[in-house]
């Protein structure tokens, strides 16, 4: 009780105007220091990256454009300042997607031999390739996703599977664009 009634009092040594808006003066001195000294340790926004310069202009090479993954992969290397091009000759980067697979397997059961439980999935496997060659050789990645399975709320579960499909596409997305940005 008495720690708390001498905070509220300011001491002799410190200004009046610090005393009187202490949380203001802190809040505007975090804000202030804040930006400068988080870039010096190596903190970037997630979902950015900074690409090599063989990446600068991109085609992606895929038979089907309208995948959650494809989707998911051009934002994020438009997000981190590729430009993406229509026309394989024209790019200095081409990321060739060979399978992009998503789907669902019965992970468990009931008694009655109704699925309780299911596993999605998602699947990718991609190459990269320079001007000089190639630099990424052909690469597999696969995420997987529990979830239960309520046959009186099939609509809702079908959502919550596409929802899962699509978050598992923007984080393999991620995964992509941090080996491309490891290069």
């Amino acid at each position: 009780m008495m720690q708390s009634l001498a905070s509220l009092f300011p001491s002799p040594t410190m200004p009046a105007f610090l005393s009187r808006h202490r949380s203001l003066t802190l809040l505007l001195i975090t804000t202030l220091v804040a930006p400068l000294a988080l870039p010096g340790c190596g903190w970037r926004l997630q979902g950015t990256a900074r690409l090599p310069e063989v990446m600068s202009v991109t085609y992606v090479d895929t038979t089907d454009r309208y995948t959650d993954f494809n989707r998911a992969l051009r934002k994020s290397l438009m997000s981190s300042g590729a430009r993406l091009v229509g026309d394989r000759a024209e790019a200095s980067g081409i990321i060739r997607i060979q399978k992009d697979q998503s789907g669902q397997r019965v992970l468990s059961v009931s008694a009655r031999n109704t699925p309780e439980e299911y596993e999605a999935f998602y699947a990718v496997e991609y190459s990269v390739q320079g001007p000089s060659g190639e630099l990424i050789p052909s690469q597999r990645i696969e995420l997987t996703r529990d979830y239960s399975y309520d046959e009186t709320a099939v609509l809702a579960k079908q959502r919550e599977q596409a929802i899962l499909r699509e978050a598992m596409a923007r984080e393999l997305a991620g995964l992509v664009l941090r080996q491309l940005a490891a290069l």
